[in-house]
């Protein structure tokens, strides 16, 4: 069994996740649509702008491209959702360090401005958050799916507890301990 599949749907982590996806997948594919439609040569150089940043026809379809990854990603959701937001977070600012050096020489193939390494960097903080949200902490709550995978033994426990207290809860308090799912013998979690 997968992580992602202990994962609820309603869960509020999927939200964040999908959400998160979807809306830079937007941004990005508004951005290379208005290049598209500028009509914008491929490797051209000589600073074109779209929406206060400079662009080409390669950087365009990039956006548009990086853009449906993560709209697909919001569509599937979940982890699937928060390793995607990860890794092109990731990936948004080591481009916009790259980019940085790379600024005014030849190897400058995307035509960045440094406005578009701004973008880079909060495009890709924003994306990196979105996914990072509710699996990167040290105060995870227990009902985390991250938290229970990273504590198996103590979320057995509190597992068989809450079975516990919903089975004296309904009047069966005379049940074994060792009759409960997920308990030994003695009683104890597995």
């Amino acid at each position: 069994m997968q992580l992602r599949d202990k994962l609820p749907v309603d869960h509020r982590l999927a939200t964040v996740h999908r959400y998160g996806a979807a809306f830079c997948g937007v941004v990005l594919l508004i951005f290379g649509i208005l290049g598209f439609a500028d009509q914008l040569r491929p490797f051209n150089t000589d600073g074109d702008t779209v929406a206060g940043m400079t662009t080409n026809g390669v950087l365009s379809l990039i956006s548009v491209v990086v853009g449906l990854a993560l709209i697909a990603g919001g569509v599937v959701g979940g982890n699937f959702a928060s390793t995607l937001n990860m890794t092109v977070g990731t990936l948004f600012l080591l481009s916009g360090f790259w980019h940085i050096f790379v600024l005014d020489k030849s190897a400058n193939f995307l035509d960045f401005g440094m406005t578009n390494v701004m973008f880079s960097f909060v495009m890709g903080l924003v994306i990196l958050t979105f996914g990072m949200y509710g699996r990167v902490t040290s105060k995870l709550p227990h009902d985390n799916p991250y938290w229970r995978r990273r504590h198996p033994r103590q979320a057995a426990k509190e597992s068989l507890a809450r079975r516990r207290a919903a089975a004296g809860a309904l009047g069966s308090a005379d049940i074994p301990a060792a009759a409960l799912p997920g308990a030994t013998a003695d009683g104890t979690a597995r």
